[in-house]
């Protein structure tokens, strides 16, 4: 699934083809996604213009006037700038048609699996903050609200496992279960440690290293291990950098201990023994 550093490459890629756009039509070549398209959403955005783009969490968003569309990628959706007479895909759902100065371009949503979303949120029905989907989130871990501090205040008195602590979405979001696992190699913590016994000094690091992974990510595409492309077709390459995902069995890039895997909520995570206490 496309983490924070997939969806912020993505966001950065169509900002530029949508940002000030006129929307000429909006197709819809199905009924919904995992929810329904609103039914009205081509009437709501036609001859509308795109006032800006941004990023909550794992969800897109292109600002209106009037509202926002919301649009998640799922499993395996990803979206691509495109002429609006291209050929469609088996799996192509969604087309939002933008006119610029150089004629028409469609922002374009593939989805095999069918477990993204595109959303409405009008602003009649208060702040954007309060959708169902956004109100639980946790803070921006690429913003200033976010520290150490914020992890360590959270975790108190909590006996879950931090690797879970940190997936969970409501104290801090985007943090997935690829870049949960390297930035707890980075901070050399063991993601099994429950996260209330951890201590202050512990989460500092474990911050700066969740930020800086999350950069790191972005700069390079963001990882591509199955389904996830960039706006301009081309696969991210963080992947190629890790240091314990979907590594075990191979040796640690540090210390050259075998990097293990456990199960954790029916995740797989990788660590090292060693460099991870």
């Amino acid at each position: 699934m496309p983490e924070l550093p997939e969806v912020e490459v993505t966001r950065r890629g169509v900002a530029p083809h949508l940002e000030g756009r006129l929307v000429e039509r909006v197709l819809l070549r199905r009924d919904g996604l995992r929810w329904p398209f609103p039914p009205a959403l081509p009437a709501l955005l036609a001859g509308r213009r795109i006032l800006g783009t941004g990023r909550r969490g794992k969800y897109l968003l292109l600002h209106f006037e009037h509202g926002s569309l919301i649009i998640h990628l799922g499993m395996s959706g990803h979206l691509r700038v495109l002429d609006p007479a291209t050929a469609l895909k088996k799996h192509d759902h969604f087309d939002l048609v933008v006119r610029g100065p150089d004629g028409e371009q469609a922002l374009r949503l593939n989805d095999p699996r069918r477990f993204g979303a595109v959303l409405w949120h009008a602003n009649d029905d208060g702040e954007l903050a309060t959708h169902v989907l956004l109100r639980g989130l946790g803070v921006e871990p690429l913003e200033d609200g976010f520290t150490g501090e914020t992890l360590y205040r959270a975790s108190r008195g909590r006996t879950t496992p931090v690797k879970q602590f940190l997936l969970g979405g409501d104290i801090v979001v985007g943090v997935g279960n690829i870049y949960a696992c390297e930035s707890l190699f980075r901070a050399r913590i063991n993601p099994k440690t429950a996260a209330g016994r951890i201590a202050r000094g512990r989460y500092d690091a474990l911050a700066l290293a969740i930020r800086e992974i999350l950069a790191e990510a972005i700069v390079q595409g963001g990882s591509t291990l199955r389904d996830f492309l960039a706006v301009n077709g081309q696969s991210g390459y963080f992947q190629q950098t890790y240091f314990v995902y979907d590594r075990e069995g191979v040796p640690c890039r540090n210390c050259g201990t075998p990097i293990r895997r456990i199960v954790q909520g029916q995740r797989s995570t990788f660590y090292c023994v060693n460099c991870q206490k």
